[in-house]
């Protein structure tokens, strides 16, 4: 069982996140931009999109409201995402593309794609069941230029981060003509997706995909939604554009009428409100605030064998990374493990970008070990093969001379739930993390925070009652929210661990061992709400 977000509480799950969407998507019907001269048949005004269900074979499902009940034809929406699989726009486009049938609305899905990773990044395999259309970046990476491969080709997608040497270069350095090359390509795309018939555009981002989108289906509304990384890169250029940016400006104009040209657009919490009004012009009756979902199948605390699990994943299969070298080339060997078997397991997942702040987790963890009275382990999963920004976490621990520290690489999403039940704590030192979707999964699955006091993560961690907020670049605020001596339970009192980490979730964070147990949900504002339960009785324990 689901321990801190019980099941009939998870208002946040990815059906409940599918089901508001579908419902924005419904209440576009009325204002959708239609050339006049379209032969497209007008779409009928559904309320109570809410109550939906799905139909059966046929083209219609049935929409319940409290006094009528409406048969509506099944509606089609095409989803986009430039990128290929490699962050969270990508599990967030899978997931909603998975559950909107189930409301009504069948989903043809464009995707960037790459297969020199193998698995990594290959959008047919990663969005295997769905209708997917994706777009090769392959020819592109095996030409001199990325960005500008052989007549046909599509070119690679750009970034919002500058990373040197990488093959996806920031949008701001992309000149009039590589912009173009950008749009033509996935005009193709789009065109060969059938967007032109489709109800609605669902695109994720905001890429050269909206410009393609207007000429293909100038017609057709389109629901935005923004991931956040578009915010950091406008935010960057309003600070100043760093040197070599020279087409800033000319991005933030195109990224601006983009914005404006949608029905709505879709933000990820209510801090994301005020950036997108002052950096897009956007009025906030525009904008919805839709947190990402977790699969609550998935992601819920498990009896696992931790020893098990860290020694096929590290020793094992590992897929750890050195700078210069391919997953699987930083290895351990079995006695290296204790920290993970015997101590404290700290769990961190995310990229290996600037803003992560990795190198400052891996020392606030050397530290709060130095002055700890029990064994810890830290481990640190993810990082796309080949992707970093700043000092690699390898180079951070080889710097710093510190051991119990463990790179165990790239793994599919729904791996993260073993590794999560194997853990103690979830840390992400991120300063300036748009939402935190591993958070609220790290949740789910009975783990307590540390995290920045920031953006999402400010929003999902009630201090103190699901976890410890610090403030951003604050070493000794992570060291303060890692285990201080708190003798974690041998294999012999694991299940006790448990227990007490449920009737408090900030055990290892603030020692509240007498506190009355608590369980979370997260609420439609994107904050994770503690509910307070009855102590259990001793048969319950």
């Amino acid at each position: 069982m689901n321990h801190l977000v019980p099941r009939d509480e998870r208002e946040q799950g990815i059906d409940r996140a599918a089901d508001r969407l579908a419902l924005g998507l419904v209440h576009q019907e009325g204002r959708d931009r239609r050339t006049s001269g379209s032969s497209r048949r007008p779409r009928p005004r559904v309320p109570g999109a809410r109550g939906s269900r799905p139909g059966g074979a046929g083209g219609s499902h049935t929409t319940v409201s409290a006094c009528h009940t409406w048969q509506v034809p099944r509606r089609r929406l095409v989803s986009a995402l430039q990128f290929s699989p490699r962050g969270g726009s990508s599990h967030v486009a899978r997931a909603l593309a998975l559950q909107l049938p189930s409301h009504g609305w069948d989903v043809t899905l464009v995707a960037g794609s790459r297969t020199d990773l193998g698995e990594l990044g290959d959008a047919t395999r990663f969005y295997a069941g769905l209708d997917v259309h994706p777009v090769s970046f392959d020819e592109a990476l095996a030409s001199p230029d990325p960005l500008d491969p052989p007549p046909g080709a599509a070119p690679m997608h750009p970034s919002y981060e500058d990373r040197p040497g990488a093959p996806d270069r920031v949008f701001t350095k992309l000149d009039d003509d590589a912009f173009e090359r950008q749009v033509r390509a996935w005009a193709r795309a789009l065109g060969g997706a059938g967007a032109a018939d489709a109800d609605a555009l669902h695109l994720h981002h905001l890429t050269p995909i909206h410009e393609a989108a207007s000429r293909v289906a100038p017609h057709v509304p389109v629901i935005g939604h923004l991931h956040g990384t578009e915010l950091l890169m406008l935010e960057e250029i309003a600070d100043g554009p760093p040197p070599g940016w020279a087409h800033a400006h000319a991005w933030v104009e195109r990224m601006h009428a983009w914005a404006n040209r949608c029905e709505r657009l879709i933000v990820l919490s209510p801090s994301q409100i005020p950036r997108a009004e002052s950096l897009l012009g956007l009025k906030p009756d525009r904008l919805v605030v839709l947190p990402n979902g977790f699969d609550a199948e998935v992601f819920q605390r498990r009896d696992v064998d931790r020893a098990s699990v860290w020694h096929e994943a590290l020793v094992e299969k590992p897929r750890g990374w050195l700078p210069a070298g391919p997953p699987g080339s930083v290895r351990y060997s079995a006695e290296e493990l204790a920290p993970l078997v015997d101590g404290v397991t700290v769990l961190s997942a995310s990229r290996f970008t600037e803003v992560k702040r990795l190198p400052l987790l891996i020392e606030a963890f050397a530290r709060a070990r130095d002055h700890a009275r029990t064994p810890a382990g830290l481990v640190i999963v993810g990082g796309h093969p080949g992707e970093w920004e700043g000092e690699h976490p390898a180079d951070t621990v080889a710097r710093l001379g510190v051991s119990g520290v463990f790179l165990a690489g790239w793994h599919d999403h729904a791996e993260l739930s073993a590794f999560l039940s194997a853990a103690d704590l979830f840390a992400l030192a991120s300063v300036r993390e748009q939402f935190g979707q591993v958070l609220v999964e790290a949740m789910a699955c009975g783990l307590p925070l540390v995290a920045v006091n920031r953006f999402g993560p400010g929003e999902i961690v009630t201090d103190g009652q699901t976890g410890w907020l610090v403030e951003p670049d604050d070493v000794d605020g992570l060291v303060a929210g890692a285990p201080r001596g708190d003798r974690r339970p041998r294999r012999a009192d694991a299940a006790r661990h448990h227990r007490a980490a449920r009737r408090d979730p900030a055990l290892w964070l603030a020692g509240a061992r007498s506190a009355p147990r608590r369980r979370t949900r997260c609420g439609r504002d994107g904050r994770a709400h503690a509910l307070t339960a009855p102590p259990r009785s001793p048969s319950q324990r």
